[in-house]
């Protein structure tokens, strides 16, 4: 399986990243990724970036040292109503949006209240991806999640951070492994991404492609696999 974008990359302006548009891009060419998302924290998180960053992101290039762009975001969910705490002049701007659960934004509480408030998320035309599921912090009923994407047009990410033995994340690989058998039962797509906040990082998705492979997860549904499929699944949802 061959993943050829990465969709969730930090750079120095989500304010716990370390490196520049510059230097990721030049290092997915050096890896042969060939398109990158740059897709910032919104400023619900602690250092999150202004919304002048995601207004301005217009000015970067549609290629650079052969490698695509598109820009994007990363929203926090602020509350288990569904608000999110970018706003809708930046979300139109961007290609398209991540929507995730950080514990600084939003406290902790049970599988329904959680359940609930992804599906809500997903019913906004402007949410492209949720954004790391599986960690036991914040759990979900993933049949409910998987049934929901899939009729909603919302990709499910397999963040290849999350799976890292230095993860901050618990319980991570446990329930992708539900998620993903759900996947496959309802066929919906899903998308692998490094969730890289460093260059070193773009393109990195051992730990996401040993674990589809095990499941022996059909590589049509890794919708990232396809360049124009991703492009046109996002876009698809974006204009309902």
């Amino acid at each position: 399986m061959k993943v050829l974008a990465d969709t969730h990359v930090h750079t120095i302006a989500s304010g716990h990243a370390y490196s520049t548009i510059d230097e990721i891009l030049r290092e997915a060419s050096r890896k042969g990724v060939k398109m990158v998302a740059i897709t910032d924290h919104t400023n619900g998180l602690p250092g999150g970036a202004h919304d002048f960053h995601f207004m301005n992101l217009r000015i970067l290039p549609k290629e650079m040292y052969g490698v695509r762009t598109l820009i994007g975001a990363e929203v926090n969910i602020m509350d288990y109503k569904g608000r999110i705490d970018a706003n809708l002049e930046v979300m139109e701007e961007v290609d398209f949006v991540i929507a995730s659960l950080h514990p600084p934004c939003i406290s902790l509480t049970e599988k329904e209240e959680v359940t609930s408030c992804i599906e809500k998320v997903m019913q906004n035309p402007l949410v492209s991806i949720i954004g790391h599921p599986g960690d036991a912090r914040f759990p979900m009923d993933f049949e409910r999640i998987a049934r929901a994407a899939k009729e909603t047009g919302t990709l499910l990410e397999v963040n290849n951070a999350s799976l890292r033995r230095e993860s901050f994340r618990v319980g991570v690989r446990e329930n992708l492994i539900e998620m993903l058998h759900y996947c496959m039962q309802y066929q919906v797509q899903v998308v692998v991404a490094s969730d890289a906040h460093i260059s070193l990082d773009v393109g990195e998705f051992k730990e996401s492609c040993e674990l589809l492979e095990e499941l022996n997860f059909p590589s049509e549904l890794v919708i990232n696999t396809d360049i124009e499929a991703l492009l046109t699944f996002i876009s698809k949802k974006r204009l309902k």
